[in-house]
Formats: structure tokens, C-alpha cells, sequence
């Protein structure tokens, strides 16, 4: 049976927001790849510059950028 990675936990003050919360993108970097267009925050959320995201359960969350 496979499980999901679990997200890192934060050592820093105060606590990132959790992964599943709306304010999830407001996690510190923890390693950031521009030339691939992502980074990984600190509460396991992997960021992609269209603003794509993949959560640590596996989830994708979509694109969501603003109407025009």
C-alpha cells in the first residue's frame, strides 16, 4: 500500500499555513526551481509558476489566475 509523503514540518516562528488552508501559497520557499517554473513551501505544497499546485495528499489544485 502506498501513502503519501508527508509535508515538512515548520521549525520556524510563526507556523507556515497548513497545506490545506487558502492562505497555503503564504508558506516559505524551501527550494525554488525557476528555470522548471516551481518551488516547494515549507508546508509541502508544490507551487508552479502558472499558479498550479500540487498538494502533499496528491491533489493538483488548477491554475487560478484573474479574469481579464
Amino acid at each position: 500500500m502506498l501513502t503519501a509523503p508527508q509535508a515538512p514540518s515548520c521549525t520556524h516562528v510563526p507556523p507556515c499555513p497548513a497545506a490545506d488552508g487558502g492562505d497555503r501559497e503564504a508558506a516559505r520557499s524551501v527550494a525554488a526551481h525557476p528555470e522548471q517554473g516551481w518551488s516547494l513551501l515549507c508546508n509541502g505544497v508544490v507551487l508552479f509558476e502558472d499558479t498550479g499546485e500540487i498538494l502533499p495528499d496528491g491533489r493538483a489544485v488548477p491554475p487560478h489566475r484573474p479574469a481579464a
